[in-house]
Parts: C-alpha cells; sequence; structure tokens
C-alpha cells in the first residue's frame, strides 16, 4: 500500500508517455486476469483502478492556469479498453469525477476533493445521464432539491450510475423547487457531488446487464438527503455544464478508440488460422486501422482545446463520438466473423467485445441522441 502514498506533484510531473505506458503496463498484468470476473460481475477493481491513479491516469486533464488538454487521460483510458472495456468505462466516470471538481468554482469542494479524485484515493462517478437528456429534451430532471441554511434537501432516484461503492462520491444534477430558483419561468438547477456513505443516500445493486456488471453500478434513492453547500459544484448548473460538455464527450473517445484497437488484435491473431477464407470478408483488418488512426487524430486535435466555445468545435465532438460508437460496433461485428465458431465461446473475448461495444454506443449520449443533437444544433 506504500505505493499509493505518491504525491499529487510527483503524479503530474510524470511525461505523458510515461504516464500512458505504465498505465498500458498495469493493465496487461493487474487488469487482464480480471477482465472476465469484471464482465460477468464478480469482481469490482478498486485497487487497479487505485494504481491507475498512482500513476496519473486520473490526473493528466486537470486545467493549469485556464487551459486544459484531454489527450493523455484518452489515450491512458484507450490503454485500459485494450484491455477491459467495462474498465475503460469506470476510467471515463473517474475521469469526469475529476473534470467536474477541477473545473468548480466552488474553491472549497475543489480543494477538499481534487487530489484525492485525481489520485485515485477516493473513487467515484457520474450521475449525469439523465440532466445530460433532460438538457436535449429527452427526459426531465429525476432529482428536486429545496433550499435551507448551509444547503439543500435532495430527492428522487436515478436508476444508474456507475463507478459507485459506499465510500465514493459522483456528480449529479437536481431541479430547484424553492421560488429562489424559478428565473425567466424555468426552475433553475443545481449540479453538486453525493456522497454515498450519506445514509439517507440508498445504492441498490442493478438487475443483470449484458456484460460490463462489475462496474459498481447502481440504482441511487435521495431520501431527503441534506446536500451542503461545500458539496455545490456549480449553482446555477446550466453554464457549468455548457463548459465541461465537450470534455464529458470527448473523453469517452478513450473507450472506443481502445476496443476497435483489440478488435483488431484480435482479427491479426486468427489470420494464421483462418486468414486463407477470411479473405473473402468485406471489412479487414487494414480497414480498421484506417478508421482507428483517423478517428485518433481528430479526437487529439480536439483534445487539445476543450473550452473551445464555437459551435462548429461543439459539432465536431458530437459528430466524433458518433463515429466513435459506430465503429466500435463495426469492429466488434467484423472481429466476431474474423474469429466465427471460436468467437461465439463464452470463454473468447470477441464476444465480450461484442457486447462491450454496444455499450460504447449506447452510454449517454447514446447514437440517437447524438443524431438528435446534430439534427437540433
Amino acid at each position: 500500500m506504500g505505493s499509493l502514498a505518491l504525491s499529487r506533484v510527483e503524479v503530474l510531473d510524470q511525461p505523458a508517455p510515461s504516464i500512458v505506458g505504465e498505465v498500458a503496463r498495469i493493465a496487461r498484468e493487474q487488469l487482464a486476469p480480471l477482465a472476465a470476473g469484471i464482465d460477468d460481475g464478480t469482481v469490482y477493481p478498486a485497487e487497479v483502478l487505485r494504481r491507475f491513479g498512482v500513476v496519473g491516469a486520473w490526473g493528466s486533464h486537470v486545467p493549469h492556469e485556464g487551459p486544459a488538454d484531454l489527450r493523455c487521460a484518452i489515450q491512458a483510458m484507450a490503454a485500459i479498453g485494450e484491455v477491459c472495456g467495462a474498465t475503460a468505462f469506470m476510467a471515463w466516470c473517474q475521469d469526469t469525477l475529476v473534470w467536474y471538481a477541477a473545473n468548480s468554482t466552488n474553491l472549497k469542494l475543489a480543494k477538499r476533493f481534487g487530489d484525492a479524485f485525481s489520485t485515485g484515493r477516493v473513487l467515484g462517478g457520474t450521475g449525469l445521464s439523465n440532466p445530460m437528456k433532460s438538457f436535449f429534451g429527452i427526459e426531465k430532471l429525476k432529482l428536486k432539491g429545496r433550499k435551507v441554511d448551509g444547503g439543500y434537501i435532495v430527492r428522487g432516484a436515478l436508476p444508474w450510475v456507475s463507478n459507485l461503492g459506499p465510500d465514493h462520491y459522483f456528480g449529479t444534477i437536481f431541479e430547484r423547487e424553492d421560488d429562489q430558483g424559478i428565473a425567466e419561468g424555468e426552475p433553475g438547477t443545481v449540479m453538486f457531488l453525493a456522497d454515498c456513505s450519506d445514509p439517507a443516500i440508498t445504492l441498490t445493486p442493478c438487475k443483470p446487464f449484458l456484460a460490463m456488471d462489475g462496474t459498481g453500478t447502481y440504482g441511487v434513492q435521495f431520501r431527503d438527503a441534506f446536500v451542503p453547500d461545500e458539496l455545490i459544484l456549480a449553482d446555477p448548473a446550466g453554464p457549468f455544464v455548457k463548459k465541461i460538455r465537450a470534455g464529458f464527450i470527448l473523453l469517452q473517445a478513450g473507450m472506443a478508440l481502445g476496443l476497435i484497437k483489440d478488435c483488431i488484435n484480435i482479427m491479426d491473431e486468427v489470420d494464421s488460422p483462418l486468414g486463407h477464407i477470411n479473405r473473402y470478408l468485406p471489412q479487414q483488418p487494414v480497414h480498421f486501422r484506417d478508421l482507428a488512426a483517423e478517428l485518433e487524430a481528430e479526437t487529439m486535435a480536439l483534445a487539445r482545446d476543450p473550452y473551445n466555445e464555437e459551435e462548429t468545435y461543439w459539432r465536431k465532438v458530437i459528430a466524433l463520438r458518433l463515429r466513435a460508437g459506430e465503429a466500435s460496433v463495426a469492429a466488434a461485428h467484423a472481429a466476431m466473423l474474423h474469429c466465427g465458431a471460436r468467437g461465439y465461446l463464452k470463454s473468447h473475448r470477441a464476444q465480450r467485445r461484442m457486447r462491450e461495444a454496444y455499450f460504447v454506443a449506447i452510454v449517454t449520449p447514446a447514437t440517437k441522441q447524438l443524431r438528435k443533437m446534430l439534427a437540433d444544433s
């Protein structure tokens, strides 16, 4: 455990290639043996997630003196995703939690949680699936809050929040019910950190998923939970969400890039025994290498400037995320066809990759939401 005591300065002083290389090493040596258990829900890899934090995986995208750069965070997530898509998703959850705290104007919150989140000492996730849908007219906000002395009282329930446990935190949004929260006829919104150790916040295990059951995903109920001012990320939430939304979506590209790369690896692995017949398939590894290179180049270009406020930039982020999800499904489909019957075995990772790929395509913002966002913008 002594190795987990690295200071934030030591972590951030590592150059990006060193961080990604160390993440890839830990993924190969420590995460790979756990992937099947994470997939079927018998393992939640808390210790490995913390080790990723020690080598800097969760801290590289913290903004310093204004600018922020997401490239290393995405590359590290891709290295994780090449081994386990479920853990790449948890990496995104942790990265977004860091992103929220790092961008909050609540300086007390940033000071209290910044290092804890970015070094992995404290783990957690994001409860923005419902709010992100609400901001684009798909759902209504499920959490309600009213102002009291020193904070808010919050009630309601979120059906799925991931990378959680009894000592974890996550960021989410409630709609204000009090009169002060009404502006121009519209209810106000507040973004906050939820403390899973609060007895008024209940975590309920979800029904089994198609894949990725070891992601610490729960239904979360707020029973008049008191949220102190010290845990408020942004009030009002709207301008804050606009600032962090591109980073929220861009970071997800790491899940897709890692998964696509391993699907290419799978196709390469069966080339020797099956290449003579696989050459008749319309999609070959070379096609996905070219596609992955295009997606990565575009991702890296956009990830340099996540605070860009231009509408053309925002449309590029949405379009990239849409392509990444669709490419993930296409690559996993091709890998299954290249493997043939051997890929149909439960023990073969090709079918795990197929199930993980569908998650990349449906996690918020899902393919259909992205298409709506493009149509509306």
